[in-house]
């Protein structure tokens, strides 16, 4: 087996220290998530102590992932991530159906719907017409694309700044329900006897055990899908100076998101209670107008956009960099491999990324549908390459038994085994959720299956990986 060239002319360089990395991740972790699935856990939550529990359960779940994610970046670090693994595991056919889903649908479709997102919220401090979200979408995702083009040093330095202020939004949202918008004693009696109608909570009440357990699951793969993001860490593996910063990036997020995220619950149910929680479509506004009156829901107007920018901006780095190791591999698609040595960006990924993202603003707009069912019924595309990343783990650890790494999964096989459960697990509520939807999926798979078909089997040399030997 063989691994990326270090002497390749145009390939990444190494400029990225560890707490660039921990913002780029925080940023890909953190998203609108926060400010509206608590309402779904909190609906399929029996106790407040069993609400708390499910994030901790999830921040631990997350975690276990990314110490797998981390002996893999360490051992094999390229622009690639998951592509470059899953090509060393089992070979390049695995891989560039994964590239080409993420390509095609599974990178640029998140970057245009954060794009809506923010054009939603900053709709609401400055409005552009009738097509305002459209626009203030098209622009964010225009304006992030050229600062990646212009290099990796600005677009660090803005995401960092973009970070900063995402978690102090978060924090203030923090100190308001907190000690500012706290029940009373009364309003917790209250509260703590009020179930709300078709949740878990009533249920609760009713005493139901069995129903509680039921929903659980479901939870999970809410407070699961909130923390979504920290796998794409491992695009830039092969940029981070030190190369177990990577264990370091990837450790620190999540302890740092799942802290944030159990504080951030803790002061919507110190504000409205969990029933609350639950009966409330706009939780974290709630929390505000409740602490600050009507000027509440104008702050978190601009913490959600400014959440929705930071992700749009992570997302953007990571995504042209698996868009470029396909690139480098498959000799019809080499254009996509080249490299901006001067200003260290993979360019034409970031062009057609962007175009890919643009052109589905553009489409939802015109068809007056949002495109968010096209990314659910992908899901169970994106769930399957990840829980074969897991597999290909154990792969390598046979197959390259001999390889020096720089960081060992603690508690091997168990670890890895745990992770493979889980996006087992996620990959089946994923099919429940899409239903026949999830044949769109297939369908992206087999249209590049096509590709792969009617691009030969000819690859680049640049970083031509050698075909897995037998067993």
């Amino acid at each position: 087996m063989t691994s990326t060239p270090t002497n390749v002319p145009d390939a990444p360089a190494r400029r990225i220290d560890t707490l660039d990395a921990i913002a780029i991740i925080v940023g890909l972790i953190i998203g609108s998530g926060i400010f509206k699935l608590p309402q779904l856990v909190a609906m399929n939550s029996t106790s407040e102590y069993a609400f708390y529990g499910i994030w901790i359960v999830g921040g631990l779940i997350s975690l276990v992932g990314a110490l797998c994610y981390a002996e893999l970046s360490t051992s094999y670090p390229h622009a690639g991530g998951d592509y470059h693994f899953l090509n060393q595991a089992f070979g390049r056919h695995l891989s560039f159906l994964f590239a080409w889903s993420r390509l095609a649908v599974v990178t640029s479709g998140p970057i245009a719907i954060l794009g809506f997102v923010f054009g939603d919220y900053a709709s609401n401090l400055a409005p552009l017409g009738a097509h305002s979200s459209a626009l203030y979408a098209s622009l964010a995702t225009l304006g992030f694309t050229l600062v990646n083009l212009i290099g990796i040093r600005e677009t660090k330095g803005i995401q960092n700044v973009l970070t900063v202020l995402e978690v102090a939004g978060i924090m203030a949202i923090i100190v308001a329900g907190i000690f500012f918008a706290g029940l009373s004693p009364t309003e917790v009696a209250a509260g703590s006897a009020t179930a709300v109608p078709g949740s878990m909570t009533e249920a609760s009440a009713a005493g139901s055990a069995a129903v509680s357990w039921g929903a659980a699951p479901l939870a999970l793969l809410f407070v699961l899908f909130t923390f979504g993001g920290w796998n794409d860490g491992a695009y830039i593996s092969a940029e981070v100076k030190d190369p177990r910063g990577m264990v370091r990036a990837l450790t620190a997020s999540l302890v740092i998101v799942t802290l944030l995220y159990l504080l951030v619950n803790y002061a919507y149910v110190r504000s409205l209670g969990l029933a609350g929680v639950a009966a409330s479509d706009t939780v974290a506004a709630d929390v505000l107008r409740r602490a600050f009156g009507e000027s509440g829901s104008s702050f978190i107007s601009i913490a959600v956009a400014i959440s929705a920018l930071t992700s749009i901006n992570s997302t953007i780095i990571v995504g042209a960099r698996s868009n470029y190791a396909l690139g480098r591999d498959w000799h019809a698609l080499r254009w996509l491999g080249h490299w901006d040595v001067e200003r260290d960006t993979p360019r034409n990924a970031l062009l057609l990324q962007g175009a890919i993202a643009l052109a589905l603003i553009v489409g939802s707009e015109l068809s007056g549908h949002g495109f968010q069912s096209l990314i659910d019924y992908t899901l169970p595309v994106f769930w399957f390459f990840v829980m074969m990343v897991g597999v290909g783990l154990f792969v390598l650890r046979r197959r390259d038994a001999g390889r020096p790494r720089a960081f060992s999964v603690p508690l091997y096989p168990l670890t890895p085994i745990v992770f493979i459960i889980t996006c087992a697990f996620l990959l089946w509520s994923s099919l429940r959720y899409a239903g026949s939807g999830a044949w769109f999926g297939v369908g992206v798979v087999a249209a590049g299956a096509v590709l792969m078909l009617l691009s030969g089997a000819r690859r680049t040399n640049a970083t031509a990986v050698a075909p897995p030997p037998g067993p």
